[in-house]
């Protein structure tokens, strides 16, 4: 057990204690621990006992399982009190830090190599989001924070129901048609020009700079040119995605064209290889992983420059027009619904670039753990 877990395990037993001895809320007049309190104080209660029997080294698994019992007492006590107590607090904190030293201990034995079941590695991401979640709801619930500063999780769950075929239309606009027609476009663009750069030394000098500079134009001001110059529907929008992406792209490709060595190109020179032969069989393989990380860079960019640009001028649809109509009329459980539904969308993006990835660039070492041949 490191010195930092045990930290963790003590800092989980004394709030554990102060969770049972400080009060939990007031309901009214009256100030809570009472009768319905009492699963909120046989947890803190648990904690103890297990920290006591394994002498704070919990496994994972017993972690695991208390940070998840954890979590729910805590949502499970919020119609219970009208106002969080100081105890309150000290449970939330009780679960929160059981929730780490589960992750903590999972990734040591990850890293050890000590699992080698399929899949175990996602746990811990799950593991870390389902705390926040439970410690946002906590948070905004117990501490009666108000609903146009910070939504609760719950609150904003609740908009998406009510809300879903609204939801479903902006992303078909936002990230169906301008996303992801904006985004094959500026990648493929950079990486031809990219080719083409590395083809000649002249375009190297010429049009590498003109993309730097193409790189810092400000987003707030190309997007409203985009829409004098294209329409206020999507093909706007994704002309921005296209000038948001297309940088990385080239910059990147043209790095991972050059990571080859002087030998591998004289070997390929030496079998008579044209310059067609060598890109294809030696110098695109080689800088497929700096391809990747462009695209992967730019599945999070282009949706956030397809919103931004929706700003500036779209159809009555799209989660950028839905933004910022519910900023104006103060409904900010809309704002975070459509913040959440572009976070999801632009997570499961990224995700799907990267098992591309590891499908493509199997043989790279990054990709096999670090083997070596």
């Amino acid at each position: 057990m490191s010195r930092f877990e045990r930290v963790l395990a003590v800092l989980a037993g004394l709030s554990a204690v102060l969770a049972i001895v400080l009060p939990l809320g007031t309901k009214g007049d009256t100030t809570l621990p009472t009768g319905a309190s009492l699963p909120a104080l046989a947890y803190p209660a648990i904690v103890l006992v297990l920290l006591a029997v394994f002498r704070l080294k919990l496994p994972p698994a017993i972690s695991g399982a208390l940070a998840g019992l954890g979590g729910a007492v805590v949502l499970l006590q919020l119609d219970q009190f009208d106002l969080a107590g100081t105890g309150y607090w000290c449970l939330v904190v009780t679960g929160w830090l059981a929730a780490w030293l589960f992750v903590e201990r999972l990734s040591a034995e990850l890293a050890r190599g000590e699992f080698r079941v399929p899949g175990i590695g996602v746990v811990v991401p799950i593991m870390f989001g389902l705390a926040v979640l439970v410690a946002w709801e906590a948070g905004t619930r117990g501490g009666n924070v108000p609903s146009v500063l910070l939504p609760s999780p719950s609150a904003i769950w609740g908009r998406i129901v009510s809300n879903f075929p609204m939801l479903v239309a902006d992303f078909q606009q936002t990230f169906i048609k301008a996303v992801l027609s904006g985004y094959f476009i500026g990648n493929a663009v950079g990486l031809l020009v990219a080719i083409a750069i590395d083809r000649s030394p002249f375009l190297k000098r010429g049009l590498l700079p003109i993309g730097s500079f193409v790189s810092a134009l400000p987003l707030v001001g190309i997007a409203p040119i985009m829409v004098m110059w294209f329409g206020f529907d999507w093909p706007s929008k994704a002309a921005v995605v296209v000038i948001m992406t297309f940088f990385p792209m080239l910059v990147n490709a043209v790095a991972g064209l050059n990571v080859t060595v002087a030998m591998e190109r004289d070997l390929m020179r030496s079998y008579a290889s044209s310059y067609g032969q060598t890109l294809i069989k030696l110098r695109l393989p080689a800088a497929a992983p700096y391809i990747f990380n462009a695209l992967k860079i730019n599945s999070t960019l282009a949706l956030i420059g397809a919103i931004v640009a929706e700003f500036f001028g779209t159809p009555v649809v799209g989660m950028g027009f839905r933004i910022s109509t519910a900023v104006g009329r103060m409904d900010i459980d809309l704002v975070w619904a459509e913040i959440a539904v572009s976070a999801l969308v632009g997570s499961v993006f990224y995700g799907v670039v990267a098992l591309i990835e590891r499908g493509v660039t199997f043989w790279h070492p990054s990709i096999r753990g670090g083997e070596t041949v």
